[in-house]
């Protein structure tokens, strides 16, 4: 009998490009057990997915390479499986559940048909494949799974995606369950379900839960050991809550030092300022559906006003509005005396340069076929007058330095980064125009906590140095929590409360907000234990 479900033994992997061999994972050795929640930890670049990969047999050979090491699954080393084998153990034995669930969705297959296909390929007759996939739908809390089953990934939320992704995986009751990053860009109550599914259906079926994240909440939360790893190398490894009581390592104490939620909140601002933008009545309207309704808040120069709430809520169709990258219905946003909502097309195009868009998905927002280079020096070609041309390559190279990326990245394209260093990159590009406002939607929630410590410093600092003023949109309620000066609290296309930030964190009125910080992790192992254990002793009172 094999000592552990699956062991990895001195895995090295290399990718070889036009500039050299990169050694994205080197002599990596660890186990995970039956029942047991194994986190890897780590930022972007530090090779926890890229193992992952190799144990899926999901590396591209070439232009990659295992160089060394063993995968064993129950004592057989996978690395050795011909194709065949390892067909029959990868989604069977071995199921994985991926970071983007819109991207490894099938768009023109309705998702019934894609779970059934999982299932049928492996052998189950098409009948029973029909009735296990609506069982699964409604295992994983999707609602009406009959009808759900006729839809399209498209039709759903980001959560519901990728409850549809864990549906698929465990399909055919894996032994062990490879979950990448599964709630990042999730708001925080969705991610709050969706790690307490997986936590229940791994009580139900004893399987191997491994974890691939950066969010030291959510190792908080649900691991029970962590290992955690930094360019391509396991710098620590341990129980959750030891490493977290007491790294050993620096790295691993930089990655603790700089979670969320513990810094000091903006003081509340003081005397009367003429508002920088003032939006009044703002509605958006689909149809018979009201995605926004009557939204008015103002925003000063230099303040950052946070918008939180759930997916749905209207947060980036407010957002959208403003930027008039969709058109309201109705409203006023008067920003320096005139009405954004009211410009012509060449005004508009005058005024873009002073309010810029950091998007949720910069895997959506950054055109594949352009370079890093050309994605971020487009804004001078389409304003000529910011920077003279002999000057782009120079601060392309200081943009990518602010966003904790190198100059030689400007070579690279979108494809050939993690998702959050994708998201710094889309960062660079907004702040080439040198805006007046920011709207972030989501822009940090994919970073690792250390980049996204460092992505907030230069936020912070832009706007000390600058006056820049940011709409922050953001479901990571510490980042908010550190960062912002106001928050805006929206549910159902409304605003339902609105106040600074310490009496939104403080002293909230509303039972809604109180539950999305009910719903927010904090990254100290004993602390989400105790947590657990209050809301434990509730249910059973209740």
């Amino acid at each position: 009998m094999a000592d552990h479900l699956l062991e990895v033994r001195n895995l090295s992997v290399t990718f070889h490009t036009v500039r050299g061999p990169v050694h994205a994972v080197r002599n990596v050795s660890w186990h995970l057990d039956r029942g047991e929640v194994l986190a890897i930890l780590g930022e972007s670049g530090s090779g926890k997915s890229v193992s992952a990969a190799a144990i899926m047999d999901l590396i591209d050979c070439p232009p990659g390479e295992i160089t060394s090491g063993a995968c064993l699954f129950e004592g057989r080393d996978l690395l050795k499986m011909g194709v065949e084998e390892r067909r029959a153990i990868n989604g069977k034995r071995i199921a994985m559940i991926f970071q983007d669930p819109l991207s490894h969705l099938n768009p023109v297959y309705s998702v019934g048909w894609q779970i059934e296909e999982t299932l049928v390929i492996h052998g189950t007759p098409k009948a029973k494949a029909q009735t296990e996939t609506l069982a699964l739908l409604a295992k994983v809390g999707i609602p009406d799974p009959a009808g759900s089953a006729r839809k399209y990934p498209h039709q759903f939320s980001g959560g519901q995606r990728q409850r549809l992704m864990i549906a698929m995986a465990l399909a055919l009751r894996p032994d062990i369950l490879i979950a990448d990053e599964p709630t990042t860009a999730l708001d925080v109550t969705v991610q709050a379900q969706i790690l307490a599914l997986l936590e229940t259906l791994q009580h139900e079926t004893g399987m191997g839960l491994l974890l691939i994240t950066h969010d030291l909440g959510v190792v908080a939360e649900v691991a029970d050991r962590v290992v955690v790893m930094n360019a391509g190398e396991i710098v620590e490894q341990g129980t959750a809550a030891d490493v977290y009581a007491n790294p050993q390592h620096p790295y691993t104490k930089r990655l603790i030092g700089a979670a969320p939620g513990k810094g000091a909140m903006a003081p509340d601002r003081t005397g009367k300022v003429v508002p920088l933008l003032e939006v009044t009545g703002l509605r958006k309207s689909y149809g018979a559906f009201a995605a926004l309704q009557d939204a008015s808040f103002t925003l000063e120069e230099g303040e950052t006003v946070a918008i939180v709430g759930e997916s749905g809520s209207g947060k980036s169709t407010l957002a959208k509005c403003l930027l008039r990258l969709e058109e309201p219905t109705g409203g006023k946003a008067i920003y320096k005396g005139r009405d954004l909502l009211a410009l012509s097309p060449v005004e508009l195009y005058a005024m873009r340069r002073d309010i810029q868009m950091v998007f949720q998905d910069p895997t959506q927002s950054l055109n594949p076929r352009m370079s890093v280079y050309d994605l971020i020096s487009e804004a001078w070609v389409i304003h000529p007058d910011i920077l003279p041309k002999v000057r782009w390559r120079a601060r392309v190279a200081e943009l990518l330095d602010q966003v904790g990326l190198t100059p030689e990245h400007m070579h690279r394209y979108p494809h050939q980064f993690s998702g959050g260093q994708r998201q710094r990159i889309a960062i660079a590009r907004a702040l080439a125009l040198e805006p007046r406002i920011i709207v972030c939607d989501e822009a940090v929630s994919a970073l690792d906590v250390s980049i996204q410590a460092q992505v907030i410093d230069l936020l912070d600092g832009l706007r000390k140095r600058l006056g820049l003023s940011y709409i922050f949109i953001a479901h990571d309620l510490p980042v908010v929590r550190d960062f912002a000066d106001r928050v805006i609290v929206m549910q159902g296309g409304r605003i339902v409360e609105q106040g600074s930030v310490r009496q939104i964190f403080e002293a909230p009125r509303e039972a809604y907000t109180r539950n999305l910080l009910a719903a927010s992790l904090d990254p100290d192992p004993a602390v989400q234990a105790a947590r657990r254990k209050a809301r434990l002793t509730e249910s059973l009172t209740a």
